[in-house]
Formats: structure tokens, sequence, C-alpha cells
């Protein structure tokens, strides 16, 4: 495949800003909390015919077009694996007092020797308890399927395969909105990660920001407290 999308403001993955905004009208959210390791903390590396703004940005400034005193919090730390951000990062966001939150976290797990999934697993069902039991509606990301296009981190497939078919459990089980990027489209993109083979481009953060409104925008009342029918 090749990347003849070009830029963002003609990439029908992509959303304008106007866009981003109209599809949050009417959303309750007025805290936002992002949590995790790099993918968390917006960590990206350019690309041509897109904005230098990380997906939690962007995330942030659609929110913020329909509730100007949006308040906002990104934990985030590059190199953290799930126990840590458990540890350091939970209780700080739960003192934050958000409605809305992000947990992007689970790849740092799988690197060395025995990845422990059962383990990864039950933290991130603890964080996830604790933040709907104060209220808050969760969301998260599968990690896209992009080692077609990028074989030298093949070996890594099965475990990221893995690493999703437990975020999509932990999910369902809170009422948490899932944003699947395994199968979508961009992960073929040749311009879809970075320099350092990891982390998206703001190709990518311009894609899953725009997936993720959408998908926030769809979220039902059951899974949105405060939101109207």
């Amino acid at each position: 495949m090749t990347n003849d999308r070009s830029t963002e403001t003609v990439d029908p993955y992509c959303l304008s800003d106007e866009a981003a905004v109209d599809l949050l009208s009417g959303t309750p959210w007025k805290r936002f909390a992002v949590m995790g390791d790099s993918f968390a903390a917006g960590v990206g590396g350019p690309c041509p015919g897109y904005a230098d703004i990380s997906w939690p940005e962007r995330v942030a400034q659609a929110l913020r077009g329909n509730v100007p005193d949006l308040a906002y919090l990104n934990t985030g730390e590059v190199g953290l694996r799930t126990r840590q951000v458990r540890q350091t990062q939970l209780a700080k966001v739960l003192e934050f007092g958000p409605d809305l939150v992000n947990v992007a976290t689970g790849g740092n797990d799988l690197f060395g020797p025995n990845p422990d999934l059962d383990a990864v697993e039950a933290d991130l069902e603890e964080i996830y308890a604790a933040l709907t039991a104060r209220g808050a509606h969760v969301f998260a990301f599968t990690v896209a399927d992009i080692f077609e296009a990028f074989p030298d981190f093949a070996e890594f497939r099965a475990l990221v395969d893995r690493l999703n078919g437990r975020i999509r459990g932990v999910a369902e089980r809170h009422g948490a909105t899932l944003v699947d990027m395994w199968e979508h489209p961009v992960r073929t993109s040749p311009t879809l990660m970075s320099a350092d083979g990891i982390h998206f481009s703001m190709e990518g953060h311009a894609v899953l920001a725009g997936e993720i409104i959408r998908s926030l925008s769809t979220a039902t009342p059951a899974t949105a407290p405060g939101r109207s029918a």
C-alpha cells in the first residue's frame, strides 16, 4: 500500500477540527485524564502533511471545543509497565477526579522473557475497577497489526495479538469504549510509524484521534455517565 492520502486534510480517517468538535457536541465529559506509558504520553515522530499534535492533545482539543474550561491531566510516562502505571499513576488520576479516562499500557510488558499477560490483565482490572467505581468512563485502544508493513517486528505479532485480547476482555467487562485498531486500514501505511519503529508518526496520531473521537461520539448512556439519550 502506498499512502495516497497525502495530508490529513484529505485523509478520510482524519477529522478536521470542526468535525471533531461537532462529533463530541453534547457529550458530558468535563475532566479528561490519560494514563499509561509512552503511548499515553503522546510520543511520536513527524510526518509530512500531518500536524505535529499528539493524539491525547487532539482529543483534549476536541473536548475543549465544547467545554472551554475542560480540566485535563496526562500522567503518561515512557517505559512503564502496567504494574508501574497502576502503582505510580492511579492514585494521581483518582485524586484528579476525571469523568473520562484513557488507559494506554501493556506494550512494555511484552519485552523480555516470558511476558506475564495474566499479571497485565489483573493490573488492568484493578485500574478499570477503581476508575469506574468513581463514575469515570474509560476508553482504550488496541495495538495495530503493523507487522506486514514493518516485518522487522514480526516476532511480536502473536504477543501483541494476545495482549489485545486481554485489553478487549477488560474493556468489555467494565463497559469501556474500545477503539480496535488491530485491523484498521492505516496499519499498512508506510509512513505510519516513527523512525524508532515503535511509536506512531503524526499520521498515526491523527488517525487514532479521529477513531477515538468517532467512538466517543457514539458512547451509549450506559457507558457515558450523565449523557442524555
